[in-house]
């Protein structure tokens, strides 16, 4: 860089410090090396129970990683617009650039992309977070000193404290209750898995439903921020605001499959009761097994007449003959 091109030098090349979560990464590859254990004893369950099992087991773990997976993605809401905007401060220079914003639980992950991606001899493909848990300033000052370009830098600012937007306060409290909500969730699931294992089926369809409830809770409490003035973000000549993203759209269906699953569970245990825990392998009776085990068997006769020789007190009754 030289300053012909109206580009200081002193600003760093750009860096995108923010692709792909390792959290998310570990999250997901706990949860597939589980469901790949759990798949390996379907091999040893006979007849059409293995695939229930294969279903029951799959259908749970996807529900339990959404449950995690949702308190760490950046997709609860999102905007995204393509505009003319200045590159960077200090400079004349005007790129046609795509901006996204996409608002987590945690943070926000801004991105820039230009369109074409190669101009003024740059790269530009920007990928930053911030996260707004008592670091934002902190980070936003940081990107000042990295000198990121200024539709990233003027979103930021939106989200600072001292913006007079205010939407720290109303993103960073909602999405606060609505993570609470969403561990809580989590720990109904756990509790409905141990449930199902036990002879209490109708408890863990109780379960169940409490997870939906808790997952709908999440989504009342992150929907609040739609209910108040929203700020409008404007780069260049264009302007957007914030939707419900593909995180809220995840949460509403996993939400409605818990209810349907908790639904089925307890209309299924008052009328048919034997078939429900017959279908999760409870239902087994120990007098029935003990029924199987002695209902047929043998006598030996030899053993019966040397009892019959060796008590000669015993008395035949006369009516026998």
């Amino acid at each position: 860089m030289t300053f012909y091109d109206d580009i200081y030098p002193f600003y760093p090349s750009q860096r995108t410090s923010f692709i792909f979560s390792g959290r998310l990464l570990t999250i997901i590859l706990v949860f597939l090396v589980l469901t790949v254990s759990l798949l390996l004893i379907l091999p040893g369950i006979r007849g059409r129970t293995r695939l229930f099992w294969m279903f029951r087991i799959i259908t749970s773990l996807f529900i339990g990683v959404v449950l995690v997976v949702l308190n760490y993605t950046n997709s609860w809401a999102e905007a995204r617009m393509t505009t003319n905007a200045t590159y960077k401060s200090f400079s004349n220079a005007v790129i046609n650039a795509e901006v996204g914003l996409h608002v987590g639980l945690y943070g926000i992950n801004v991105t820039l992309r230009g369109t074409p991606m190669v101009q003024f001899n740059e790269t530009i493909n920007y990928n930053e977070m911030f996260s707004w848990h008592d670091t934002i300033e902190e980070e936003y000052k940081e990107a000042l000193e990295r000198g990121l370009p200024n539709p990233i830098l003027y979103i930021a600012e939106k989200f600072t404290l001292s913006s007079p937007c205010g939407l720290i306060f109303q993103y960073r409290y909602s999405g606060r209750f609505a993570s609470a909500t969403l561990w809580t969730a989590f720990c109904c699931w756990v509790l409905a898995n141990i449930l199902f294992s036990m002879p209490v089926i109708l408890y863990a369809g109780y379960m169940m439903m409490a997870t939906a409830a808790f997952i709908f809770f999440s989504m009342v409490s992150f929907s609040t921020i739609m209910n108040v003035p929203r700020c409008v973000f404007s780069i260049g000549t264009d302007s957007f605001v914030t939707e419900f993203s593909h995180s809220f759209w995840l949460a509403l269906a996993t939400g409605v499959l818990c209810a349907i699953i908790g639904i089925l569970v307890v209309a299924f245990n008052f009328l048919m009761p034997e078939k429900i825990k017959a279908a999760f392998s409870i239902g087994v009776d120990g007098c029935e097994d003990e029924d199987d085990f002695y209902g047929e068997g043998f006598l030996n006769s030899v053993f019966l007449d040397g009892a019959m020789i060796s008590s000669p007190t015993s008395k035949i009754p006369t009516e026998l003959f």
